[in-house]
């Protein structure tokens, strides 16, 4: 279903990546056979029922083919869960944020957070109040829980690092930082944490192919040294990735992605037009 504008929740069976799972962990789908395999945070899981869920952003043809499937309908390829577990030890005081998809993505690392004994901080963002989930599973869950919005609609004006700034002014401290979202904010919030001395993990999203650490397209600079994403992260340390060489590998297949898009969507209307003449002749 769809939760917000372009965010959808799948809810998918299978039992086995249920058992296994852990907070941080992602899984790869693949909707059909022609499809591309897409990396996707596990948001949840019940071993019970045997199922996961995960919260799929759409933004081109392959997870507009995701999100298209309806209950009863099978994935053609479904691989997890994969890449290391996020680091969840008893730190103190610790501090979560996330952002679009990572609003569903950071709901299991809150709870293994607060059962390892931690007083969690948790603040989401989104650009207005409509685009926000998630809001009650996070507020129960957390010790302490902001919103902030771009449009300033609800909650505190600005983004995750408006309000963790805000706080931190106000003497608050934390042993631990998390963020989880697109790359921009997680390149923000790590330069915010850093006169702090806060050590802070930032989930990756790189483009990935495999996931199994043999193709390399993952690979990001960690501290000068290579790393793979799929499976020495998706967790580094955001104050020793090499953002501008991340942005720079993310952005290769920006434009071909769009025209893509765009191609496909042509051919729907095109397809749907020729169906409606035909209908309209007989």
């Amino acid at each position: 279903d769809e939760v917000v504008p372009n965010v959808h929740r799948l809810v998918i069976r299978e039992p086995r990546i249920a058992r296994k799972a852990r907070a941080g962990q992602f899984v790869l789908v693949m909707a059909n056979e022609k499809g591309e395999r897409i990396p996707i945070t596990l948001s949840d899981w019940d071993v019970e029922e045997g199922t996961i869920t995960i919260y799929v952003l759409e933004l081109g043809i392959s997870t507009m083919e995701l999100v298209s499937l309806r209950k009863g309908d099978r994935l053609f390829s479904l691989a997890g869960p994969l890449g290391q577990p996020a680091r969840v030890e008893k730190f103190g005081n610790v501090l979560l944020g996330g952002g679009c998809y990572g609003i569903g993505g950071i709901l299991p690392l809150t709870r293994a957070m607060k059962e390892a004994g931690n007083h969690v901080t948790v603040i989401i963002e989104a650009r207005s109040n409509y685009l926000l989930y998630n809001v009650e599973e996070l507020s129960s869950l957390a010790d302490d829980f902001h919103i902030t919005t771009s449009d300033g609609s609800v909650g505190t004006k600005g983004h995750v690092q408006t309000k963790m700034e805000e706080l931190l002014a106000e003497g608050r401290t934390f042993d631990r930082a998390f963020f989880m979202g697109c790359t921009f904010m997680l390149m923000q919030c790590a330069n915010a944490t850093r006169p702090y001395g806060i050590p802070t993990g930032v989930a990756l999203n790189a483009i990935m192919l495999d996931g199994t650490g043999m193709c390399g397209c993952c690979r990001v600079s960690v501290g000068g040294e290579t790393r793979f994403v799929c499976v020495d992260g998706p967790e580094m340390d955001g104050h020793a990735v090499d953002w501008e060489e991340l942005f720079t590998r993310k952005h290769v297949y920006r434009e071909e992605e769009a025209v893509s898009y765009q191609s496909h969507a042509c051919r729907a209307l095109t397809g749907f037009e020729r169906e409606s003449l035909q209908g309209g002749d007989e």
